[in-house]
C-alpha cells in the first residue's frame, strides 16, 4: 500500500485564496473627492433661488435608504436628508433648467398630488406627508420655525399643534398656465395623526411653493422632532418628495 501524502503547499494555496475571497465583504465604495461642497446650505435671506446642484445627499444620510411605501411602484429612491433636526434651514438642491417641458405644460416642476399616512408599526415610527411632482425634483428646504409665514404676504399660517415645520420648494409651482391649481388630489388639512396634526398651504409665488406642518410634541420637550426626506421616482414619471416626522 502506498502511503498517503498531503498535497504540496503550492497546490493548496490557490484554493485557500479562492475561499477567502468569496467569503469576504465587498470593498467599501469610495467617498466623494476631497473638497466636494456639501448639499446643505443655510437659506438665502434675500429669497434668491438656490444655484443649480447635482442633488447630492445631505450629511447624515444612512448607507441604506429607507424602504418606500409598499404601494409605491418606483424605479429608484434615496434618502436625501437623514434623521435629523433642521433647527437651521436645510436645503436639498436639484438642478432645474426651465422649461422642464414644452408648453402648455408648466415650465417648472409642478405639484399634482399630496398624500399623508401614519406608520406606527415601523421602527422608529413616523408620519409621512408626500408631495408628487411632474417634470422633475425641485430644490426644497426644511426648517423648524416659531411661525410659518405665507409666501408673498408673510402672514403666519394657522396650524394645529405646538411645533411647526416649513417645507419650502424652490423653482416649483402648483398651478398651470391659466393660473388654476395643478393639485388634483390632497388629504384634508386636519390630518389628526398623533404627531402630525395637520398641514396648510403657504403660497405659490414666483417659483416658491410653501407648506407648513403642525406637529404635536410632548409637553416639556424641546419641540423639535427628527425629520427625514426621501426621494422616489415612480414608474409613471412622477417625482415624490416624502417628508417623515418621527412619532413622539
Amino acid at each position: 500500500m502506498r502511503p498517503h501524502r498531503p498535497p504540496p503547499l503550492f497546490a493548496v494555496l490557490p484554493v485557500l485564496l479562492l475561499v477567502g475571497l468569496t467569503g469576504c465583504d465587498p470593498a467599501p465604495r469610495p467617498g466623494p473627492p476631497p473638497g466636494s461642497p456639501p448639499a446643505t446650505t443655510p437659506a438665502d435671506p434675500s429669497g434668491t433661488p438656490a444655484p443649480p446642484d447635482d442633488g447630492t445627499a445631505l450629511p447624515g444620510t444612512p448607507t441604506r435608504p429607507a424602504r418606500p411605501d409598499r404601494d409605491e411602484p418606483v424605479t429608484s429612491f434615496r434618502t436625501a436628508y437623514g434623521w435629523a433636526v433642521p433647527a437651521e434651514p436645510a436645503l436639498v438642491r436639484h438642478r432645474v433648467r426651465p422649461p422642464v417641458a414644452a408648453p402648455p405644460a408648466p415650465p417648472l416642476p409642478y405639484l399634482v398630488e399630496i398624500r399623508a399616512a401614519d406608520h406606527p408599526e415601523e421602527r422608529p415610527g413616523y408620519t409621512r406627508i408626500s408631495f408628487y411632482f411632474r417634470g422633475g425634483f425641485p430644490s426644497y428646504e426644511l426648517a423648524y420655525l416659531a411661525r410659518v409665514p405665507a409666501e408673498g404676504t408673510g402672514e403666519p399660517l394657522r396650524l394645529p399643534g405646538n411645533a411647526f415645520l416649513r417645507i419650502r420648494f424652490v423653482q416649483a409651482q402648483a398651478h398651470d398656465e391659466r393660473g388654476r391649481s395643478s393639485v388634483t388630489t390632497a388629504p384634508p388639512p386636519a390630518l389628526g395623526f398623533p404627531t402630525l396634526r395637520g398641514y396648510a398651504f403657504g403660497g405659490d409665488f414666483e417659483g416658491y411653493l410653501t407648506y407648513g406642518l403642525g406637529l404635536r410634541v410632548a409637553p416639556g420637550s424641546d419641540q423639535a422632532l427628527p425629520v427625514r426626506a426621501l426621494e422616489l421616482v415612480r414608474t409613471d414619471g412622477r417625482y415624490v418628495v416624502a417628508v417623515d416626522v418621527r412619532r413622539s
